[in-house]
């Protein structure tokens, strides 16, 4: 596999900040090729050899925002099994709904946007539904639980100009622990 040749923005870059647009359909080939490239990367990025090889930091999921096109798009790939990807493309998602259950990731939440380590832990729904559009137009209905679900909502807080570090309250980083199940 190549390294696909995208930069990937860090969070002092105030396009972060923007909120996307919605997609209009049909894609252009330039947004194609984006997700493929975002799609390899992150592959890449989970197999040892190619982060080795190329410096990378494993990363499972990239907005395009992150790359400086403020698009309602994100790419989550799931490593299943060794080398094993299930992908997710996901265009003008919403959220249309969630558990009462909250979770956090126990080692916290990393960002590729983020150069840095992070303390603190940002609560977020256990499952949720979302509603999105494929790269081709079609409209489907997922339901995703767990790291997942925590992925779909980091990567749709980037398309409303979040970043996870925002969530985390500078002066207890751990708030609402206990309210929580850790994953």
């Amino acid at each position: 596999m190549k390294l696909p040749n995208l930069v990937i923005l860090d969070e002092k870059d105030k396009k972060l900040r923007s909120i996307s647009k919605e997609v209009i359909f049909p894609l252009s080939k330039e947004d194609k090729k984006r997700i493929k490239d975002m799609i390899d990367y992150l592959t890449m990025s989970q197999i040892e050899e190619y982060s080795e090889k190329y410096n990378l930091r494993p990363g499972m999921g990239l907005a395009f925002v992150q790359t400086g096109i403020a698009k309602r798009i994100f790419v989550i790939v799931e490593e299943l099994e060794d080398k094993q990807f299930r992908n997710y493309v996901v265009i003008n998602p919403k959220i249309i709904t969630h558990s009462e259950e909250m979770i956090y990731v126990g080692e916290g939440e990393g960002c590729l946007s983020v150069n840095r380590e992070v303390e603190g832990i940002v609560p977020r729904y256990a499952r949720i539904t979302v509603e999105a559009y494929d790269e081709n137009g079609n409209l489907y209905k997922i339901r995703v639980r767990e790291d997942i679900s925590v992925a779909f909502q980091h990567e749709i807080d980037h398309l409303n100009g979040i970043l996870f570090v925002d969530k985390i309250d500078p002066k207890n980083p751990y708030k609402d622990k206990a309210k929580c199940r850790e994953i």
